[in-house]
């Protein structure tokens, strides 16, 4: 073996571990989503194994973490990504007098969404229910807003932000003037 693949498996143990407590995941919890046992990702992580390539698969499956950048010795420059207000993803034809502004990454879709949303006066977001569990978490940044959460309604006003269940029929209506609001959708 070559000093870069001992320094690789060296630090796959400590990598492993980090990436399941970073997510707040047990070693019964990763055992499960893996089908690996609880004991070999014990040993795994205490550097007492070495996994076959197909336990590290299932292992960077579940944990979702990239196969290739666990391995990968390279420390990576810290980034940051910008999305120029050009470059945003907008969608027009969703609701009545509503502009969305897709701010969050693709790879987040039905996770943790992050919207802006442009409601014109008497405009309206309609939503069908999302996944069971599915919650919004809505801050109005200027106006004012109706909101209806299945059977419950309330009105949201500049710096206000409501959290409700997003598995049930929902909506967001403008009222009194347009609405300037961001929007977090977990578990979509």
């Amino acid at each position: 073996m070559t000093d870069k693949s001992d320094a690789i498996l060296t630090q796959l143990p400590a990598r492993l571990k980090s990436a399941r407590t970073g997510q707040g995941l047990s070693l019964d919890a990763v055992a499960k989503l893996s089908g690996v046992s609880r004991s070999m990702v014990s040993q795994i992580e205490r550097g007492e194994s070495s996994p076959t390539i197909a336990t590290l698969w299932n292992l960077t499956r579940a944990l979702q973490v990239d196969f290739a950048g666990l391995l990968d010795n390279t420390q990576s420059p810290a980034q940051i990504e910008v999305l120029r207000a050009a470059e945003v993803p907008t969608i027009h034809n969703l609701g009545s007098g509503c502009h969305i502004r897709i701010l969050s990454p693709p790879e987040e879709a039905g996770k943790h969404e992050v919207y802006e949303l442009l409601i014109d006066e008497g405009g309206v977001l309609d939503s069908q229910p999302h996944t069971r569990g599915a919650r919004e978490h809505l801050t109005i940044i200027q106006g004012t807003a109706g909101l209806h959460s299945g059977d419950a309604e309330s009105v949201i006003h500049t710096g206000d932000t409501a959290r409700y269940p997003a598995d049930v029929p929902h909506a967001i209506k403008a009222i009194d003037g347009s609405v300037r609001a961001f929007l977090v959708v977990q578990d979509a």
